[in-house]
């Protein structure tokens, strides 16, 4: 009887253990959209680096339709907004990819990404003094956003868009 029960306790340890481990693991909003939505970013990311926009572009399309899943799940997660507002300003529609930014805003004003990426948009639609504000925002992270975004903004390097 000692060893059933002793499995038992086992069994259930383990199957906690699983349970938490799985989800500890995933993304900051939790849903498999955003995870899938985050790995097709960084590939088109990549290929956008070697200059292939075509592959680049069918990436940022999935991602965004993930994303947009994976907010209709879970809504009003900064990260997601994040990169709804990355893929959509990436898609080349500037004022809905703001639109997201600016709700992850809301919920997160330092948001690191956020502000970089919005800082990005800003330059590229002429708004320089909207993209030093973001800089600024940025100014006391001592992170690698603002780093990124003062050389966009300074031109020493280009965004695509």
């Amino acid at each position: 009887m000692k060893k059933i029960i002793y499995t038992l306790l086992i069994i259930i340890a383990l199957t906690n253990n699983s349970f938490s481990a799985g989800t500890a693991s995933g993304s900051s909003d939790g849903s498999s959209s955003y995870k899938k939505a985050y790995n097709l970013i960084k590939a088109a990311k990549k290929y956008e680096k070697k200059g292939k926009t075509e592959k680049a572009q069918k990436r940022y399309e999935k991602a965004q339709k993930l994303l947009l899943k994976s907010n209709d799940e879970k809504p009003l997660q900064a990260d997601t907004l994040n990169y709804l507002g990355f893929t959509t300003r990436k898609l080349g529609d500037y004022e809905k990819g703001e639109d997201f930014y600016l709700q992850g805003l809301k919920i997160k004003p330092d948001h690191k990404g956020i502000n970089e990426y919005l800082g990005e948009l800003y330059v590229v639609t002429n708004r320089m003094d909207k993209a030093k504000e973001r800089l600024e925002v940025l100014k006391s992270c001592k992170c690698d956003e603002y780093n990124q975004l003062k050389e966009v903004i300074e031109g020493k390097k280009k965004s695509k868009y």
